[in-house]
């Protein structure tokens, strides 16, 4: 709801359908937004809750969540690239920016099932690799497919990213090279698991979705 807003991305549509502000105002989106990070402790503490989690763990887990949805993670990431817009980024730059918003949303949920299957913190810090590496995959994918795809096909506005002035990795790299990237990231996060034996078929599928998907 918040990427949407005409102060943020200032997109119409979104999974094919107008956005939450041009069907109920930039207010109700505004509020909304805040209200389903809040709502998303409630659902984690309650799951966790009911998975008979340690206090400790489930303390952990809502303190991965937060710090995803935060400053450090998702909101801290959206202010970057808001920042950027009209600017000429290095690489370097635009992996730091994309580490963030919907990719440290993706270590949190990563994280979280990890700690709820009882990983040590050896196992930990390799599903956070993976994490981290299929997250900034799957943003990659979004800059690439911007440029690549049809608003149809998205189910958003494509193009949006020039018209923003966003340095994406089209731009720096070329599509092909953006997808080699991706396809890298999605190949060092499956080899941290694999090394570890924790890699699963499910947890394969979810990596190779992430440079597969098209919308």
């Amino acid at each position: 709801m918040h990427d949407d807003l005409p102060c943020m991305d200032d997109d119409d549509v979104r999974r094919g359908r107008p956005t939450v502000h041009k069907v109920y105002g930039s207010k109700a989106a505004i509020l909304g937004g805040v209200a389903m990070v809040s709502l998303a402790t409630v659902v984690a503490r309650d799951a966790m809750n009911g998975l008979g989690l340690s206090l400790q763990i489930q303390r952990r887990g809502l303190e991965t969540l937060l710090d995803a949805a935060g400053a450090r993670g998702m909101i801290g990431g959206q202010q970057s690239d808001l920042a950027g817009e009209g600017l000429s980024l290095s690489l370097e730059e635009r992996e730091t920016i994309h580490s963030g918003k919907t990719g440290a949303l993706i270590v949190g949920a990563v994280t979280l099932g990890a700690l709820a299957a009882g990983a040590t913190d050896e196992q930990l810090r390799a599903f956070e690799r993976y994490g981290r590496d299929i997250g900034l995959a799957f943003q990659i994918m979004d800059d690439v497919l911007d440029v690549t795809s049809t608003t149809a096909a998205l189910g958003k506005t494509s193009g949006r990213d020039a018209v923003l002035g966003k340095s994406t990795y089209p731009a720096l790299l070329g599509v092909g090279g953006a997808r080699d990237r991706a396809h890298a990231l999605v190949e060092d996060g499956l080899e941290s698991l694999r090394k570890r034996g924790l890699l699963t078929q499910e947890l394969s599928q979810v990596a190779n979705f992430m440079v597969t998907r098209t919308s």
